[in-house]
């Protein structure tokens, strides 16, 4: 297994004259992993996010990064933020700059970096996006799918070991949607740690190795995308739609024409494969 990367334990957050929005979150995230992080909306996922970036600092409990525990102060933040990236959902609240160049370099340049290692950075974020003729636009020119290319090219700019990505599908067209899940593989491959908030179920099923669920800001559940969407019970406390290929299984379990336990396919492609054998 691999070793934790961030530590989580009995995190609690409320914001000002409100409830909690978090209550005593403990888990425990792994170098490499994929996950899906689930429920519905004011689940406490966003919030979440954002105590484990260092954008808004707990009111209780620890959260250590790479065997560190982070404090309040700057330096510890700091190494918070600059571990830990995140792409928000709505790409025109991140974007500041007035050329997609200027976007992507911003962050690399409050690192205290070399001209010559912020222009390496920067062509290479470009590049992974395919964003090279884009480099001297204007990004509020952009289309929508564009934007959140350059806001993914923003944060791989800054080198983090774990990506943060809120409902990143969200507004995306189908072509968009297919170029993500392409980036989300290569960073996979590259072994980032990989957190994504999402409402489309049948991504999470496919796309993430372990299924974090919050509910009134808790975790429910935790554990592997065939655990999580087969058990009613969960999908009902956090408002989960069942994923269609999972529904279409179990369908089929029922009509005998699939063993009960037989494989989880994530894909049409994969009950192609197996029904064909």
């Amino acid at each position: 297994m691999q070793e934790s990367i961030l530590e989580i334990t009995d995190l609690k957050y409320a914001y000002s004259g409100e409830n909690a929005a978090l209550n005593g979150i403990t888990v425990d995230i792994r170098q490499g992993e994929r996950i899906a992080v689930v429920g519905s909306n004011g689940a406490g996922k966003s919030t979440f996010f954002l105590n484990i970036n260092g954008v808004l600092i707990p009111d209780e409990g620890t959260i250590r990064f790479k065997g560190q525990t982070i404090t309040r102060n700057k330096k510890d933040l700091n190494t918070l933020r600059k571990g830990v990236g995140i792409v928000f959902q709505d790409a025109d609240n991140q974007i500041i700059a007035s050329t997609v160049m200027g976007e992507v370099s911003f962050g690399p340049m409050n690192l205290k970096l070399s001209r010559d290692e912020v222009v390496r950075r920067v062509d290479e974020a470009l590049d992974y996006m395919n964003l090279m003729e884009f480099r001297d636009r204007a990004p509020h020119y952009c289309s929508g799918g564009e934007k959140k290319r350059i806001t993914i090219a923003d944060i791989i700019a800054m080198h983090p070991e774990v990506i943060i990505f809120d409902e990143p599908t969200a507004s995306l067209d189908p072509l968009n949607a297919v170029m993500l899940e392409e980036v989300l593989s290569k960073l996979v491959d590259q072994g980032k740690t990989l957190l994504i908030s999402t409402h489309d179920m049948d991504f999470a099923y496919r796309w993430a190795k372990r299924v974090i669920v919050f509910a009134g800001g808790d975790i429910i559940a935790d554990g592997t995308p065939e655990a999580i969407f087969s058990n009613e019970d969960i999908r009902i406390k956090a408002n989960l739609k069942k994923p269609i290929l999972l529904d279409v299984r179990d369908a089929m379990i029922e009509s005998g024409r699939w063993p009960e336990d037989g494989p989880y396919p994530k894909t049409v492609g994969d009950f192609r494969k197996i029904l064909l054998k």
